[in-house]
């Protein structure tokens, strides 16, 4: 169904908004049977940044019927609820949408690569986030110096990996501002998660209990006596309070031995924690675990005293990790290195955690060592393409690895 003609408009960006739809929508009536796969690729990447072009000025206008309060002499209690109303969005949707809208007025090189789309606009909403939630007293200079440093960055990271560099900007431009922010809204969060620890159980009286998972009710009698003995009010805890239960299943974990649980990609159920040697001795740097989660200084200390934590501390002595031709397998203290280099599968655009990898490296039968510096951490299904006759294995600039199909 055809939407009905726009009035006529004198303003170019109105007239031309309504000329836009038109083109658009013919070309929604065109068949793309016939695009070769070269085009397809290219018109794909087009059309995205097109979206990007098109939601900048959206969001313009958003800002501006905000400014002249458009819709609000019809009753409605915010130009919000009004874009809402007028074109079937949640208000939720709107809401978020204007206050982006808002805050890319005072960010206009963010505005202006988003308009030119040099950005997408998920990315363009990290970069404002991160740059508003630097500390207020931070120099003018260094707050322009990191909004333009994650605008360089949105060319190789998508919106995910740049909420992570947008949290950790003040490490890049301002070390000695950075450490201490970071470590103190780092407290603060584990404060946070602390508090909202729950955990709650109801039997349904027909052999089952359910909760945030389900197990059989003889299982549960059990597991509610080992929390309720953890959770005990003279040892302590809260009790049964579903806050208690929390606590006592978040000392439940730490205490179970990991020796116990079967392994994943050639390790048990280790944590490695990353830190630096200041951090151990009482620095204020934030560590980092394998899984890629960022603690606090004061955390990583206490995890580094515990049993089944692993602490990599940089520049200090570790175990020997170059093996050479000695043996054809890496070893635990190898794996444990590559998954903290790694993070995860090496191949470009592979988000998969380091426990469903293999380690990968040039052939035995080819001369290959069983070194760090020789491998790298792949999925099965990466690992298999590495393996693979109808495919070529290249090592991209940043150090990371991509996989092509042979012609």
């Amino acid at each position: 169904m055809s939407s009905p003609a726009a009035p006529t408009a004198s303003h170019p960006v109105a007239a031309g908004v309504a000329r836009l739809r038109e083109q658009v929508a013919d070309l929604n009536q065109t068949p793309v049977w016939a695009m070769t796969p070269t085009e397809t690729a290219q018109a794909l990447a087009d059309a995205t940044r097109l979206r990007a072009q098109a939601d900048e000025l959206t969001l313009r206008l958003a800002a501006h019927a905000d400014a002249t309060q458009v819709g609000l002499d019809t009753g409605a209690t915010t130009t919000a609820v009004h874009w809402a109303n007028t074109t079937r969005q949640t208000q939720r949707d709107t809401a978020a949408a204007m206050k982006l809208a808002k805050a890319l007025e005072h960010h206009h090189t963010v505005a202006e690569a988003l308009a030119g789309g040099v950005i997408l606009t998920d990315q363009a909403q990290v970069i404002v986030e991160a740059v508003d939630a630097l500390p207020e007293d931070l120099q003018p200079e260094v707050r322009s110096e990191a909004r333009a440093h994650l605008l360089a960055q949105a060319a190789h990271h998508d919106a995910k990996a740049l909420r992570i560099l947008g949290r950790r900007i003040l490490d890049v431009l301002a070390p000695e501002i950075g450490e201490a922010q970071e470590a103190k809204a780092l407290e603060a969060e584990e404060r946070r998660a602390e508090q909202k620890a729950r955990l709650t159980m109801h039997d349904d009286g027909h052999g089952t209990t359910y909760g945030r998972f389900q197990i059989p009710t003889h299982v549960a009698d059990r597991f509610r006596k080992q929390l309720g003995a953890l959770a005990n009010p003279q040892a302590g805890g809260e009790g049964s309070t579903p806050h208690g239960l929390g606590l006592a299943f978040i000392a439940y974990l730490e205490r179970y031995p990991t020796d116990r649980l079967p392994t994943s990609g050639g390790l048990d159920a280790t944590v490695v924690v990353t830190m630096t040697l200041e951090t151990l001795m009482g620095g204020l740097k934030a560590a980092q675990l394998d899984t890629g989660t960022r603690i606090s200084p004061a955390l990583a200390r206490t995890l580094a005293c515990q049993a089944g934590v692993i602490p990599v501390v940089l520049g200090g002595r570790s175990q020997v990790l170059d093996l050479g031709r000695k043996a054809r397998f890496h070893t635990k203290a190898q794996r444990i290195a590559l998954a903290v280099q790694h993070g995860g599968c090496y191949t470009e655009g592979c988000e998969r955690p380091s426990a469903w990898c293999e380690a990968h490296l040039t052939p035995w039968s080819e001369g290959g060592h069983t070194t760090v510096q020789d491998a790298a951490l792949l999925c099965r299904r990466h690992h298999t393409l590495a393996h693979h006759p109808h495919y070529d294995m290249t090592r991209l600039p940043g150090g990371k690895v991509a996989f092509t199909k042979r012609e």
